[in-house]
């Protein structure tokens, strides 16, 4: 009997860094290579003009499934939050007894009374965030209304370690430059992740052990 609560502090030692591990999944393909469709064969109608050219007014806009176009990362985000509050409450109660009789006996000092209060209350927070870069990713849908569905990431494998940056999102035809170049500010739904692996970014998080008591401690 003593040894049970040894085997469950052992078996929650054990889960703890499968739990750390198993959030924040994602699919394998997520962030997959779209790769274009085979055409289907030309119908044989003697028509100049078959399904799938692309005019000449569009130039080299990608717009087809399998096409490139490149994020740039120009985000920056800032958030500033501040409050104070503060109150006060002063009173006092004095008496004063009679010259003559049987309360001259009292000093005035005896029966005042007197009270005070006061709060003050003061909290700030700040948060600012900045992504540059360029990405180039694949188109993988294209939908009825000319919105397109990209997806990809680019992956620096460096000597202390490997930096991912992954984004998917939704872009219009219209926000597509004449280079294939497109802001991030102009992805509907991006997801943008930028991870990193190696001796420096294990470095930088708690191990395992201590953020399992990190977790239970009361404190």
């Amino acid at each position: 009997m003593l040894h049970r609560p040894c085997n469950l502090l052992l078996l929650a030692l054990a889960c703890a860094p499968l739990s750390a591990l198993a959030k924040d999944k994602l699919p394998p393909d997520a962030f997959a290579v779209s790769l274009p469709a085979p055409p289907p064969a030309p119908p044989a109608n003697g028509s100049i003009f078959q399904s799938g050219y692309v005019p000449l007014t569009s130039g080299g806009r990608a717009g087809q499934v399998g096409d490139i176009i490149t994020i740039q990362l120009v985000e920056r985000t800032t958030a500033t939050k501040s409050t104070a509050a503060g109150t006060q409450r002063d009173g006092s109660v004095g008496l004063t007894p009679p010259s003559t009789g049987p309360l001259s006996l009292f000093d005035p000092s005896d029966i005042a009374m007197g009270g005070g209060q006061k709060f003050a209350g003061k909290g700030s927070a700040s948060q600012s965030n900045a992504l540059s870069g360029e990405v180039s990713v694949t188109i993988a849908e294209v939908y009825p209304n000319g919105t397109m569905l990209v997806k990809g990431e680019k992956l620096l494998t460096l000597n202390r370690g490997d930096e991912r940056v992954q984004i998917s999102g939704i872009v219009r035809a219209i926000d597509i430059g004449p280079d294939n170049r497109v802001l991030s500010t102009r992805v509907a739904n991006a997801n943008i992740r930028y991870t990193g692996k190696g001796e420096i970014a294990r470095a930088s998080k708690q191990g395992w052990l201590q953020r399992f008591f990190s977790i239970i401690s009361p404190f």
